[in-house]
């Protein structure tokens, strides 16, 4: 088994991650997302333990906004669909290494991200190009606390 203690970062996408990927329009235009509770736990608990937060994310949204707000997600980064690009930049802000990092992500978009972290992950209904090269696979699916149990493994792998 690897050991993430030394994971320091937990950077995440959003739809297909933090929501199930659906985009449902009301009738007004307005968009609305779900995202789900328990995730927003292990994301507490991961800070808790010492773990910062991101998302990158290629679309802009003022409910992602509102969610990380909500969780203390001290990176946003909206409208990147160059994933790697933005998390290199994010890295150097914030003097991290790729081996410090743990990156889910659910489409071809975050692949390279996937690639370049000691812990690429993604949920379990990821894309297949994703799932093959990721380094773990969740149980769970986009949206139904994936990211819970990605935050809960890196929590177990943190010093008591």
């Amino acid at each position: 088994m690897t050991d993430y203690a030394d994971i320091q970062l937990l950077v995440m996408d959003v739809d297909g991650v933090m929501t199930d990927g659906k985009v449902t329009y009301a009738s007004d235009g307005q968009e609305l997302k779900s995202f789900n509770i328990k995730d927003g736990v292990g994301i507490k608990r991961a800070q808790a333990s010492g773990i910062e937060t991101a998302i990158i994310t290629g679309r802009t949204s003022p409910m992602v906004e509102r969610r990380a707000l909500e969780l203390g997600i001290t990176h946003l980064i909206q409208g990147r669909e160059d994933k790697l690009t933005a998390l290199s930049v994010l890295l150097s802000e914030v003097n991290l290494t790729p081996n410090q990092v743990a990156y889910i992500g659910d489409d071809l978009p975050d692949l390279a991200a996937i690639e370049a972290v000691k812990l690429g992950a993604c949920p379990a209904d990821a894309a297949n190009e994703v799932q093959s090269k990721a380094n773990w696979v969740s149980t769970r699916a986009g949206g139904d606390g994936c990211v819970r149990e990605l935050c809960d493994l890196l929590v177990s792998h943190k010093p008591s």
